[in-house]
Order: structure tokens, then sequence, then C-alpha cells
């Protein structure tokens, strides 16, 4: 089971946090930030059910974690173990993920996968997700893996469709010239990018796509 307790920051007040594997008891908290932190459009059948959340902390615990932000269950962020082929990189996210199932988890796997990230709206300002995809590193350092990898999406390009394709857009965010709320943030915590997929999720921001994105293990030779 993982657990560290730190402090994170309201501008310059310290707030008491707690990152942690989360379990049963967790299930309705973490099933309520997927809610709000993935309103419609977003399609409500990809939030979290009892039954997945049941999965993860069954079939890979290390993977099933959450911050606690003064008692409340504020983010979480979910993985599974694959064999990566960087050379047959195509997937959409229900294939790779077990449609967040995580029931094709490969304990032997060489690669720890995100399924999930998200953080209750109000408490994003802390940090949380940068906080627990360091947190995944750790995992990936201890448990020797080769890198940490997902599809990140790239819900800002809607607003940008009409005028580049999502090659151009995504090259623009990498260099500075845009800003994009996930590709950004996943850049900021040292991800790097992998691969454009389209057709990756049912998501009508980013026009389905996503940019596969890896952070590799420092202490491990690739």
């Amino acid at each position: 089971m993982y657990r560290k307790e730190l402090y994170v920051f309201d501008k310059d007040r310290p707030i008491k946090a707690c990152v942690r594997s989360y379990t049963r008891a967790d299930f309705a908290d973490l099933i309520r930030i997927q809610q709000q932190s993935f309103p419609p459009p977003f399609p409500s059948e990809l939030w979290w059910n009892e039954e997945q959340l049941n999965q993860h902390i069954t079939l890979f615990p290390q993977g099933a974690l959450c911050v606690e932000v003064d008692g409340v269950v504020a983010a979480s962020i979910t993985g599974l173990l694959i064999d990566f082929d960087p050379n047959h990189a195509d997937h959409t996210w229900e294939e790779i993920t077990d449609s967040g199932y995580i029931r094709n988890h490969n304990a032997s796997g060489n690669t720890l996968y995100v399924v999930d990230i998200c953080a209750l709206p109000d408490f994003r300002k802390l940090g949380l997700g940068k906080l627990l995809m360091q947190s995944m590193y750790e995992v990936v350092i201890d448990m020797k893996l080769k890198r940490l990898l997902g599809g990140g999406r790239i819900p800002g390009y809607h607003l940008h469709a009409a005028s580049m394709p999502a090659e151009e857009y995504v090259e623009a965010v990498i260099q500075g010239k845009l800003k994009d709320p996930v590709l950004t943030f996943l850049l900021r915590c040292g991800r790097t990018p992998v691969k454009l997929i389209s057709g990756y999720l049912d998501d009508q921001d980013s026009h389905h796509y996503a940019m596969l994105m890896e952070w590799k293990n420092p202490f491990l030779s690739m």
C-alpha cells in the first residue's frame, strides 16, 4: 500500500495532504470526483462505476492512488501494467484499459499505463494532478518499470480545428505558441510526446485525438 504525507500550498498557505492507495471506502468520493471533473458533453458512461473501481484495487492496487486534503478525497489517478511495444503504438483507450476495468492488467508488463487522472475543480489550484503524477513515477521506479505512458486529451483543439490539423495544433502547444489544458499540464509534469493517435476516445473537444505521452525511468537503461 502506498502512503505519503506532505503539504500542498494555496498560494503561500500550507495545507496538510496525504497521497495514498484508495480503497472500497473511497468509491463514492472517487465517482463524485469523476462527475465534477468530466461534465457533459464528456460521456457520462465513462465515469467510474463501482465494478471498475473494485477491479483497480484488486488487480493493481499499486496503481490506484488518491489525494486527501484536510480529510477530503480531492483527486485520483489509476493505472495498469502493459507490455508496450513502441513500434506498435496505436490503440484506443477502450482497448488498452479494457474500458476502464483493467482486466487485461499484465503483472509482468514493462510499462505503467495511466488510465485516468482527475481532481475536484475547487482543488485544482493546489497542484494535486502533478503530485499524483509524481507519485506514479515513484511507483515506476519502485517496480523497476521502463516507463509511465498514457494518452493525453487535447481538449483545446476544438477551438482551432477549423484552422489547423491536429498535428499542427499539438506542435504549437509543444512550442509554447498555444496552451492546452491537458497537453500543457502533462508537459509540465515531465511527460514527453510519443505519437498523436486518432480515434483514441469519444471526446468531441479533442476531436477524438490524444497525444501518447511517456516518462522514462531514469534509473534504467532503455
